[in-house]
């Protein structure tokens, strides 16, 4: 067994609320043996506040936090991921760079929560409600491990 934790790259279109939340559940339920990081094919370059609130109520640390493009995971020195999750149906369906270490892929979708509507209790409600969806497949993804990821 190595001490080497599994990386994930989780990837969405705007990078701002779903694979940024994805990232973060992995990184605090995987114990150290897990290392995610975000990205998106065409990142906000901000983070959804509503995001940062979600993510701050449920106890994750949100510095360092940012939207970024999915290029950076492309580049040499970037690091070698083992698994690549898509989170949304756009990011799914595009052509995605060449990964380092060419990982294996996966396709989880969510509901877009920064698609809402409403006053800001409702959309919260929403992006508490998609939290919750993220955080049953993401306990799954760890139990089952990265090998077995397709069975989520």
């Amino acid at each position: 067994m190595t001490d080497t934790p599994i990386n994930v790259l989780v990837l969405c279109t705007g990078n701002s609320a779903r694979s940024v939340l994805a990232e973060c559940l992995i990184n605090d339920l995987g114990g150290g043996k897990w290392k995610a990081y975000s990205a998106g094919s065409k990142p906000t370059g901000k983070i959804n506040p509503l995001s940062i609130a979600i993510l701050k109520e449920k106890g994750h640390a949100v510095e360092g936090l940012r939207s970024k493009s999915w290029d950076e995971f492309g580049e040499p020195d970037a690091p070698e991921m083992d698994l690549v999750i898509t989170v949304c149906d756009n990011a799914a369906g595009e052509i995605c760079p060449v990964w380092p270490g060419h990982p294996s892929k996966v396709h989880i979708g969510f509901p877009d929560p920064a698609a809402a509507e409403g006053d800001e209790a409702a959309r919260l409600a929403v992006f508490r409600d998609v939290y919750g969806m993220i955080e049953t497949k993401i306990r799954k993804l760890i139990e089952l491990g990265p090998d077995r990821a397709g069975e989520i």
